[in-house]
């Protein structure tokens, strides 16, 4: 192994969700002097997500499976032994944990593998999981004493990162990154005649505000035809599966279940097909009655407006570090189907002004959401740490 390689360990518990593409490209776009590990407890959508150097604890014997498995759940142990193991054989110098609650689980894995630790914060982890249960402020005053770095999407992550204790020298700013070089770029153009056709692509959350936005197009659809796409669905949690239920009671009550499609969740490929055919991205994401929110920005709004489409969207959390209003796109107070209208209509009434609006959002994103300039960012972290 050359001199300047460095090796880091990624930990998360499945690898790979289909609705994280986002941290597939972290690891995939690293430089090549960077050795990435994903170290996991099971795998799925391997089709998708493969990478070289995947250690999942499903593959090992049984009887170790079994034991690793035990030892946490009866509290013996926090960490995954297998990640302590995997971590020290390959010589890492990194331990990277994503998302907040498993870093403060692998406090320990960290510690054993003699590794410099990195944990990255993506949403929930800083705003529902404290919410719902207060211990977790505990968990993490443990861990922002003992991680070396804490990552965050956008500085309005970054403020609550600190509010929940940790200190200010340890949280930095690491914008995610977007496959810019498989994103063709085509401004849309809405023709005479032509219905406008917006596009949602959210999990059935209620942090993502679907039913304000569907109330929105429904005002909408009285002076001008609209027509919606819905790409999504609700997962097994019984929070998403009640926001399914709304969404489709506010298709009842604005007259837009027949100008509605539902195509269920789509891969990353299908949805990039999905989005040439629509005219604008709708992203209307709000503070949840449970406290979830985004946390930092979707990085689907990241890729939409990327490829020329208008984006209709909230000032909530980071998303306006990508949507500055009347430059990149258009923002809304959070809950406010009436000012979503209002934006839609500007749009409406002003298609000359697409071109603008998308160019120069593809240049703020190529900026600072380049996912090869981001992992050359990421990189730089790492080497810091490292010494």
């Amino acid at each position: 192994m050359g001199a300047d390689r460095l090796v880091v360990v990624h930990s998360f518990p499945v690898w790979l969700p289909q609705t994280q593409t986002w941290m597939f490209n972290q690891v995939r776009y690293l430089p090549e002097n960077i050795e990435a590990h994903v170290v996991c407890d099971s795998t799925e959508n391997l089709d998708q997500f493969g990478l070289p150097r995947i250690h999942s604890l499903s593959a090992e014997p049984r009887w170790r499976r079994s034991v690793d498995y035990r030892l946490r759940r009866c509290g013996a142990r926090r960490h995954s032994g297998f990640l302590a193991r995997q971590a020290r054989s390959v010589g890492a110098r990194i331990l990277h944990s994503h998302f907040g609650n498993v870093g403060w689980q692998d406090i320990g894995a960290a510690r054993a593998a003699g590794a410099r630790h990195v944990v990255s914060f993506y949403g929930y982890d800083a705003s529902y999981l404290p919410a719902r249960d207060p211990e977790w402020r505990g968990r993490y005053r443990e861990l922002f004493a003992r991680v070396d770095r804490i990552l965050c999407e956008g500085p309005h992550m970054g403020r609550s990162v600190e509010s929940l204790g940790c200190p200010a020298e340890k949280a930095r700013v690491h914008h995610l990154g977007v496959r810019l070089d498989e994103i063709p770029f085509v401004p849309r153009v809405l023709r005479p005649g032509e219905p406008l056709r917006v596009l949602i692509a959210a999990s059935f959350q209620e942090k993502k505000g679907i039913p304000y936005a569907i109330e929105a197009l429904g005002r909408l659809s009285r002076e001008f035809p609209v027509e919606l796409t819905i790409v999504g669905d609700a997962n097994e949690e019984e929070r998403s599966r009640a926001e399914k239920g709304r969404i489709l009671d506010a298709l009842e009550r604005h007259v837009m279940k027949t100008l509605t499609r539902m195509p269920g969740y789509r891969t990353h490929a299908a949805l990039f097909e999905e989005a040439f055919r629509h005219h604008v991205f709708l992203s209307p994401s709000v503070t949840a009655g449970d406290g979830d929110t985004e946390g930092g920005a979707p990085v689907t709004l990241i890729e939409m407006a990327a490829t020329g489409m208008p984006v209709v969207a909230t000032r909530h959390c980071d998303i306006p570090e990508i949507v500055r209003h009347g430059e990149t796109g258009f923002l809304a107070p959070e809950r406010d189907a009436g000012a979503l209208v209002e934006n839609l209509r500007w749009l409406v009434a002003h298609p000359a002004e697409w071109e603008r609006i998308a160019r120069t959002a593809r240049l703020h994103i190529e900026a600072e959401y380049d996912v090869v300039r981001q992992g050359e960012r990421l990189a730089a972290i790492y080497r810091e740490l490292a010494g």
